[in-house]
């Protein structure tokens, strides 16, 4: 009975609020609407995506896998990361290859790329996801994903 009330309780969908501008910046807003259970309602929390236009992107993996990376942390290539110049450590970014519609989260944990002209590196894990493995490199549209109004997370997701 409690697991199935505990499965009851977690259970929400999605909905899509609208979309607003704020200094240039395309937000579109969705929320996850709660399910009500015996008048408790479980909290709700919104999600942002944040348009950051489309960046140049390729991938790295063998080379760096076992590795530290710029947070400290070991480099796992298909762990679903990303590297970038200055982005906030722990950044989420949704990352869709226009060609193929594609998507994928990946979380900032690693400064690079390092090959002019380059603006994101994406593990080997993401590329495959994007379905841009072959190719090696890929213009790629760009949203950064802020939770409760903060961009960094608490836990790692990877």
């Amino acid at each position: 009975m409690f697991f199935t009330l505990a499965i009851i309780t977690l259970v929400g969908f999605t909905v899509l609020k609208g979309e607003k501008n704020v200094e240039n910046e395309r937000i579109l807003i969705e929320e996850f609407v709660p399910v009500t259970v015996k008048e408790n309602t479980v909290n709700t929390s919104a999600v942002k995506f944040i348009d950051r236009g489309t960046l140049k992107a390729s991938w790295y993996g063998p080379k760096f896998h076992g590795k530290f990376t710029a947070n400290g942390e070991v480099y796992n290539q298909m762990a679903l990361t990303a590297a970038h110049k200055n982005l906030s450590f722990g950044t989420l970014l949704k990352i869709t290859n226009p060609k193929n519609g594609k998507s994928v989260i990946v979380r900032i944990n690693d400064r690079g790329p390092y090959i002019e002209g380059r603006e994101l590196d994406l593990s080997k894990g993401a590329a495959i996801e994007l379905g841009m493995l072959e190719k090696g490199v890929a213009r790629v549209k760009v949203q950064e994903v802020a939770l409760h109004e903060r961009n960094n997370p608490t836990a790692m997701v990877n």
